[in-house]
């Protein structure tokens, strides 16, 4: 492909690059938040998705325009495929690092007891952390990047984050059986905590996607 294809490519991943960054930066201010109960925090990961929808739909355009303007074929169309793709599943995270922010200050507000829970939670959140860290690396130095190994360490993580959260599902729901009044405000503990455990499919599939991207055949996401 032509040098001004390789330079709209490169600003593309570039602008992945600096989605999945804020993420990371919002679900890193949300951890310290909570680790340190210090609602100043909370509000400093909202700053850092304030314009992720936008940003996602600006990179869907410059795609499109891409497609339009060099029809691009072979494994220059699967990469600009694998990045239409991956905004949508980014634009979901960090909707989902949002709610999770917002919802999981109101617990810590609130009346629920989460100091039984909090190393676990602090656990589930760093394996979803860990996840989008690789991802960034690997959209960082993409023509270095190995794909097969970003897929295995993404796949090891959510692996983690499905037994950590099997645990504490385990746990509250023993708690919602005894907490009486309180019983609903755990059920909603519990479906925020799920934001994680969703978080971390989605890491998997952007792993998938550039898999696709480097190697081809087939797209296989949850």
């Amino acid at each position: 492909m032509l040098p001004r294809y390789q330079n709209k490519m490169n600003g593309i991943r570039t602008q992945l690059s600096a989605l999945v960054g804020e993420i990371i930066s919002a679900s890193q201010e949300t951890l310290n938040a909570f680790e340190t109960n210090n609602d100043e925090g909370y509000e400093k990961s909202k700053n850092h998705l304030k314009n992720a929808q936008n940003d996602a739909n600006a990179i869907d355009n410059e795609i499109i325009k891409t497609f339009a303007l060099f029809g691009p074929e072979a494994e220059e169309l699967r990469m600009l495929v694998a990045f239409l793709k991956m905004t949508n599943e980014l634009d979901r995270i960090g909707d989902a690092v949002k709610k999770y922010n917002r919802r999981l200050q109101e617990h810590c507000n609130g009346g629920c007891d989460l100091s039984a829970l909090t190393s676990t939670i602090v656990q589930l959140h760093k394996t979803t952390l860990n996840a989008l860290q690789y991802i960034f690396a690997c959209l960082n130095a993409i023509d270095e990047c190995d794909t097969d190994e970003l897929y295995r360490k993404v796949m090891v993580e959510e692996s983690k984050n499905d037994d950590i959260f099997s645990i504490m599902e385990k746990e509250l729901l023993n708690v919602i059986i005894d907490s009486g009044e309180l019983s609903i405000e755990y059920v909603k503990v519990l479906g925020t905590l799920r934001k994680l455990e969703r978080t971390g499919d989605r890491t998997v599939n952007i792993a998938a996607l550039l898999v696709y991207a480097q190697k081809g055949g087939e797209i296989h996401l949850f």
